[in-house]
């Protein structure tokens, strides 16, 4: 196996393209309630992108196959139309790529709720399998039960992290009680369960047990839609600078660099340091964080946040970046990293074994409370001569992402291998 790859363990139900899988196929029942939910919320997470990306590739691998569903804002359960569901989702990327149709999305959100009540048939390939995959609504059991007696389905959801369970510090204020809930529910009702990572499965496997379940575990490491821009040469009246992607919340450590980048300006002047993009919508718990971004004079104008960004300005910031800065406590996989990787980005991120997984041997790992290490390594990326950044480079010729036709065409093949 190629060590730069994203590594597979037993938990895994492999794929490889061409292999032979079983030739029924269940029809799809893609819960699409995370999307809906996220209407007012211009740019994507992580979690936003699988969805997409799963209901995209759906369509073109298993149209004929492919039904959509959602919890309505009302509270009840209830089918889209396919026609409504993909003018839905053209609307919502519209506004990630291009940051407004606002009213458009609104106006599509609407349509497909409007049909919500009504049941879609399916193409008789029983059972199907609801797929579920944020973890949006998962306390509700009544509905999802009512969702899988309703289409005869199998459910099988996709579970991110357990990030509130192992690592509750992090979490909002009682989110510790509600994703046990969650997990519950996932040990109580699913058929088998996708993750994104070998230690995601290992840290579900023990509650899956617990509830006397024996449950099919199959990890797909998620891919990336960015893909490699072409090369460009470095403007040299451009400040080097360093993104860090994602959601301001204290797992992802920003308070490390904040710090790292002050001292950066109180060592070499704010004109010599390197520039910090911070890119991600503000969170919850982050006192210390904001503070530091709202009113310390040594970081003005040398961090920059840009909370509300297009996916084109993303990834042509993530593109010019000396490295992609991943300081996380605490990940489930790390998708910021994986897109990264796929632009030929550089990758800085914690020592955790969670990102090694992802990353295999192209980014370099640092301690996450080593300040000073990442002070060192930051100062050397930014040197238009770096050594530890051209090696990265070259190792990244080796690094091949998976695409979003692999992973789901995995998961099919799973569907199929694990039908009763």
């Amino acid at each position: 196996m190629n060590s730069l790859a994203p590594h597979r363990d037993a938990f895994a139900t492999s794929y490889r393209p061409g292999w032979a899988v079983a030739t029924t196929r269940p029809d799809i029942v893609l819960d699409l309630s995370r999307l809906l939910s996220r209407v007012f919320h211009a740019t994507p997470t992580g979690v936003d992108r699988v969805e997409m990306a799963y209901a995209q590739t759906l369509l073109k691998l298993a149209p004929q196959r492919l039904r959509f569903t959602a919890i309505h804002p009302a509270g009840w359960h209830g089918d889209l139309s396919t026609v409504a569901a993909r003018r839905f989702l053209d609307a919502t990327l519209e506004q990630w790529t291009h940051g407004e149709g606002h009213r458009t999305i609104l106006a599509r959100c609407r349509d497909a709720l409007a049909v919500g009540r009504r049941h879609a048939p399916g193409s008789g390939a029983w059972p199907a399998v609801y797929l579920h995959l944020s973890a949006r609504g998962l306390e509700r059991t009544n509905l999802l039960r009512s969702a899988q007696r309703r289409h005869q389905a199998r459910f099988v959801p996709f579970v991110h992290d357990l990030i509130p369970l192992e690592h509750p510090e992090y979490a909002r204020p009682g989110g510790m009680a509600l994703y046990r809930r969650k997990i519950a529910a996932v040990a109580d009702l699913a058929d088998a369960v996708l993750v994104n990572s070998e230690a995601t499965a290992r840290a579900l496997a023990p509650y899956l047990h617990a509830a006397g379940r024996e449950i099919s575990i199959h990890v797909a490491p998620l891919a990336s839609t960015f893909a490699p821009l072409p090369a460009r040469a470095e403007a040299s009246d451009t400040p080097p600078y360093f993104v860090v992607l994602g959601t301001i919340e204290p797992r992802k450590n920003h308070l490390l660099l904040l710090n790292v980048w002050r001292r950066m300006v109180e060592t070499l002047g704010p004109s010599a340091t390197p520039r910090l993009v911070v890119i991600g919508r503000r969170g919850w718990e982050n006192e210390n964080v904001l503070d530091l971004l709202d009113r310390c004079p040594a970081l003005e104008g040398v961090v920059i946040e840009r909370g509300r960004l297009a996916d084109p300005q993303v990834r042509g910031l993530v593109a010019g970046a000396r490295a992609v800065l991943a300081p996380s406590f605490a990940e489930g996989f790390c998708l910021p990293m994986v897109e990264a990787l796929a632009l030929r980005t550089p990758v800085i991120a914690s020592d955790l074994a969670v990102l090694r997984q992802t990353g295999g041997d192209a980014p370099d790992y640092l301690d996450p409370l080593d300040g000073p290490a990442w002070f060192r390594a930051i100062l050397d990326y930014a040197l238009p001569g770096s050594v530890p950044r051209r090696a990265q480079l070259a190792r990244l010729s080796a690094w091949r992402p998976s695409s979003w036709e692999d992973h789901v065409g995995g998961v099919l093949d799973f569907l199929a291998e694990t039908q009763p």
